[in-house]
């Protein structure tokens, strides 16, 4: 059974938590974000696992792969394949859930502690975070998590298997992390903060960052029950 991971076509990305999953031995089938398949045209999965955008799931313009996107998540939750969503996916997947998401008034970016009232599924960190978006948590759903800024985690059991999603970034690389800062110079002076720091902070955090990351995967998968290939 794979893993179905959900991505924009030229941002596909997973760093460290695509890493961890794979060393795990779980085989990942990518789709497209734009071209997503019915839920009844995938083979059986063991997770299905939503990557960040630069898009907002609030635009009018994205609507229709968003909505697309949530119905997958709604299908695949009642199908009894659990959930993860990083970033942008954990907006859609609070949105699918009876939550929504909104521009906030100024980025969160740099590396953030993260207010928590549980340190396996939702560690205080410092998080990468890079993002102008907020989501607000389904009604039902469980917040584990919060800066300033907004909501950083949270689970959700409604549909019947389990759901989580995180706004800052577990899975990003120092490479990645320098790539966002260039091409979204916009966030970047908004938020006030300074380039060059910030991608110093990536690398200085790097090593951290990879355990940390891993651990939170690992905490992750057993809270969704999600049963590893026996080679792992």
């Amino acid at each position: 059974m794979r893993t179905h991971v959900v991505a924009d076509e030229t941002d596909r990305e997973g760093g460290h938590v695509t890493e961890r999953l794979a060393a795990l031995g779980l085989d990942l089938q990518w789709l497209d974000r734009d071209e997503l398949p019915a839920h009844a045209e995938l083979e059986p999965a063991r997770l299905l696992l939503l990557l960040g955008s630069q898009r907002s799931a609030h635009e009018p313009r994205w609507q229709n792969s968003v909505t697309t996107e949530e119905s997958l998540v709604r299908a695949s939750l009642r199908a009894g394949t659990p959930v993860m969503g990083i970033c942008f996916g954990a907006q859609v997947l609070a949105r699918a859930l009876g939550g929504t998401s909104y521009r906030g008034d100024e980025p969160e970016v740099g590396w953030k502690r993260v207010d928590t009232i549980d340190g396996v599924l939702c560690p205080e960190g410092p998080w990468a975070q890079f993002h102008r978006d907020v989501f607000a948590p389904p009604q039902q759903a469980r917040v584990l998590g919060t800066t300033w800024y907004g909501p950083q985690c949270f689970t959700d059991e409604s549909l019947g298997a389990p759901a989580i999603g995180w706004q800052f970034h577990p899975e990003v690389t120092p490479q990645t992390y320098a790539r966002w800062v260039d091409d979204d110079a916009d966030t970047v002076r908004l938020s006030g903060a300074d380039p060059t720091l910030l991608k110093r902070q990536a690398l200085a955090n790097a090593g951290r960052s990879r355990v940390a990351a891993h651990t939170l995967v690992d905490a992750a998968l057993r809270y969704l029950e999600v049963s590893l290939p026996e080679r792992a």
